[in-house]
């Protein structure tokens, strides 16, 4: 490709918009447009990375088993109505009605669709197990899209579904896709972690995600790490041992006091001089449309998705102080926010797992101005019936599994597994014929891949001051070959048999022949992230060229005689081979 006739317009300075390095450098380097808020046009130097990274995707998915096939976008509402998720998935869910006032939707997975084909398709266990899998654009109307590629609504995106007659088998093809997505990733040149995660709207009882891990704020998700073992988790899903603490308050007995306008858990225990460990914090939630009172030790913080698990629900929100009201007067109690309490509530109450050991605390009385000091369970409170972990591990806590301590850091979701299990199959009527005759819902498992945050994930890993710096396999072209002076008809000649030479070996290579200035092409090169370089310059004298390696920065002046296979065996040693089916079967 001429640099000439390439579709692109670089940019000098950051979009106003981009809040991360990888929407900032795709948008300045030319490789995407934004069409709307969460919607971007691919331009062609972005859709050779996305195809890239697709075709890795496609042959580690293929050596492991897999089958691709192709759903519609288009879903009616019948069968997310007959999954149960119509209404559970929320706004994110991009509905519409056709001409005949049917609902639809644009799909933003599609476990509903895979299940209804095999369940109208495969009726025996002979034909089990199978993996189907697809690469599509999907759809979901976040409420805030964010991080360019990160983040939108509208992206590219693989999915997977494994059907089985035994968890046993689900179990096996889990771990194979662990395998798979471990490859791809390498293959992209992403460093990722599989960390726990929860499972919200896809549903299921065990999932994990694949994260790459960015040490800086870009990244959209916490995952917490142990520095001794291998556990790690995202931050709506981990767990930890508490590091030891005081939760005796050391009151002689219980009594309300007066706490005039102390609202804040760091107030109370400044005011009534205690630690804020001995105080049991209340807070009010709104769980689908309903009121949950979350108790929780008053120097821990509560993690909302886990929260919302507990109560079973689908949506959750802080109340506002109008809600508050409201539902503190549906129970006969005329407080505010700042003084809640267990006690008197008439709807439900959950509590973490750090309340149970608290003795002579502090809570709120559901008094205004007043708390309860002195309290303990039975005697003053009863100890509410759902006691679950409901608490945001922190940075410093133990590990739930080897006892280390727990770190924390900033990732970046690009895959995500699930054991479904009977969700859909068992809602759908999906069966199959065991080896006994008996009628069986399929076990199913679940694997996505987003093809398109992977791509700008890859950017949030390489990158500089001067631009993006793309690894081998993923990169839109290979090489650059520059002519410092095209006016120079030997270094234009030379830089054109050399662009000539490369295509013909393989290698996918541009070469700049546009009359700007060498420092203009040369930031142009960096800005976009060719991974080689070649400079036909002053050096030409002496029969030599210049090859940079973007990655590493390094600069070597080389014969004309030697660059060629030079570049090939930089090109060809800088990017992994797909995985053989044969290897896939020994794992």
């Amino acid at each position: 490709m001429r640099m000439s006739k390439l579709f692109i317009s670089t940019l000098r300075e950051n979009p106003t918009d981009a809040e991360v390095a990888s929407h900032q450098l795709l948008v300045r380097a030319g490789f995407i447009r934004r069409l709307t808020s969460g919607v971007y046009n691919y331009l062609p130097l972005m859709l050779r990375v996305l195809r890239k990274v697709e075709n890795i995707v496609r042959e580690e998915m293929n050596a492991a088993g897999a089958q691709e096939l192709l759903m519609p976008v288009l879903q009616p509402a019948e069968i997310w109505i007959e999954s149960g998720r119509w209404q559970i998935y929320g706004k994110n869910l991009m509905r519409l009605k056709d001409r005949h006032e049917r609902d639809c939707c644009l799909g933003p997975t599609h476990e509903e669709v895979i299940t209804t084909i095999v369940k109208n398709e495969i009726n025996s266990y002979k034909r089990l197990p199978v993996n189907l899998y697809q690469i599509q654009n999907k759809f979901r109307d976040e409420i805030r899209p964010r991080f360019g590629l990160l983040r939108g609504r509208e992206f590219i995106m693989k999915d997977a579904y494994s059907f089985h007659v035994t968890h046993e088998c689900l179990l096996k093809e889990y771990d194979n896709m662990a395998k798979a997505y471990t490859k791809i990733f390498k293959r992209c040149g992403l460093d990722t972690r599989m960390v726990q995660s929860d499972s919200g709207t896809i549903g299921g009882s065990v999932s994990h995600e694949f994260m790459v891990l960015t040490h800086t704020d870009s990244g959209e998700n916490d995952v917490l790490y142990c520095d001794t073992c291998d556990y790690s988790a995202n931050s709506d899903r981990a767990e930890s041992i508490l590091l030891t603490a005081n939760t005796d308050g050391g009151f002689a007995g219980s009594e309300v006091v007066d706490t005039p306008a102390v609202t804040t858990i760091e107030n109370l225990a400044q005011f009534l001089n205690v630690e804020e460990s001995t105080i049991c914090k209340s807070m009010i939630y709104i769980v689908d449309k309903e009121p949950v009172l979350a108790l929780i030790r008053g120097d821990q913080a509560i993690e909302e998705i886990k929260l919302m698990n507990a109560a079973g629900g689908n949506e959750i929100r802080i109340a506002s102080d109008v809600e508050v009201d409201h539902y503190l007067e549906k129970s006969n109690i005329h407080s505010s926010k700042g003084f809640i309490g267990p006690k008197g509530i008439n709807f439900r109450i959950i509590a973490d797992l750090s309340v149970k050991d608290l003795k002579n605390f502090v809570v709120g009385c559901n008094q205004t101005d007043k708390h309860l000091v002195g309290a303990n369970w039975d005697s003053d409170i009863g100890l509410p019936e759902t006691i679950t972990d409901i608490r945001l591990a922190q940075k410093g806590d133990k590990c739930p599994v080897c006892e280390g301590h727990l770190l924390i850091t900033r990732g970046i979701e690009v895959g995500n597994i699930f054991q479904l299990g009977i969700k859909y199959s068992k809602a759908m009527n999906a069966t199959f014929q065991d080896e006994n005759g008996q009628i069986n819902p399929y076990i199913m498992g679940c694997y996505g891949i987003g093809v398109s945050r992977t791509a700008a994930a890859v950017v949030e890993s390489y990158y500089d001051d001067n631009g993006i710096k793309w690894p081998m396999s993923v990169a839109p072209y290979h090489v650059i070959v520059i002519p410092v002076n095209v006016k120079d008809q030997e270094q234009l000649n030379i830089a054109d048999n050399l662009y000539k030479k490369l295509l013909t070996e393989g290698i996918e290579v541009v070469i700049d022949d546009r009359e700007d200035r060498a420092g203009v092409k040369f930031k142009d090169a960096d800005l976009i992230g060719f991974p080689l370089r070649i400079t036909c310059g002053k050096t030409l004298s002496e029969g030599n060229v210049e090859l940079k390696n973007r990655m590493t920065g390094e600069l070597k002046t080389i014969s004309l005689e030697e660059i060629i296979p030079i570049v090939k065996n930089l090109v060809v040693t800088n990017i992994m081979p797909k995985t053989s089916e044969a290897e896939y079967a020994k794992c």
